[in-house]
């Protein structure tokens, strides 16, 4: 195991984002539906996380995005990424569960996830499709999860097709800041 530390990513560690999320997913990753999806959008930065190891050196990250179903604020998570030797610690799981809870105190009450069911699962993420919402760009129906971060019915919240939420276009209650993607 290795000692860590979860804070919230500054402009100071852009340069190391690209060059793990690379390492961990391939250079090929931005041709990724989920990569145009954000295009153009930036992430909600309080909802933006880095993990350091002791001596400084960045070793996952995590970032949220503002979605819009039906005028609604929610969040898209990811990507979510940990250097290949530290996989499997749980360092990942503490990311989420962190960014979750705080992405739930924030008052948000959908949050969506383009992943792997048996990793998101155990945070309450179901399929989407069933559910009644889809993205405006192709996407897994086994990997397209959805959850409620305030325990409503999704009987009670907005359906539908999610899009990028652009604060600059629209009011947002969540403060979003130029972070480089």
């Amino acid at each position: 195991m290795c000692d860590y530390a979860i804070t919230l990513q500054t402009a100071n560690d852009e340069k190391y984002i690209d060059p793990l999320l690379n390492l961990t997913f391939g250079e090929g990753r931005i041709s990724r539906p989920s990569y145009a999806f954000r295009a153009g959008v930036l992430p909600v930065s309080e909802l933006c996380f880095a993990v350091k190891s002791l001596d400084g050196d960045l070793i996952a990250t995590l970032r949220f995005w503002p979605v819009s179903i039906e005028g609604e604020e929610a969040l898209l998570l990811g990507p979510l990424a940990v250097q290949p030797n530290l996989q499997g610690k749980g360092i990942g799981r503490r990311l989420v569960a962190e960014g979750l809870a705080k992405a739930k105190a924030m008052g948000y009450r959908l949050c969506f996830v383009v992943g792997e069911a048996f990793y998101y699962g155990p945070y309450g993420f179901e399929l989407a499709h069933p559910l009644g919402y889809d993205m405006r760009v192709p996407v897994s129906g086994d990997k397209f999860q959805v959850v409620a971060l305030q325990g409503d019915l999704f009987d009670d919240l907005p359906k539908g097709v999610i899009q990028p939420w652009f604060p600059s276009s629209r009011q947002t209650r969540h403060q979003t800041q130029a972070i480089k993607v």
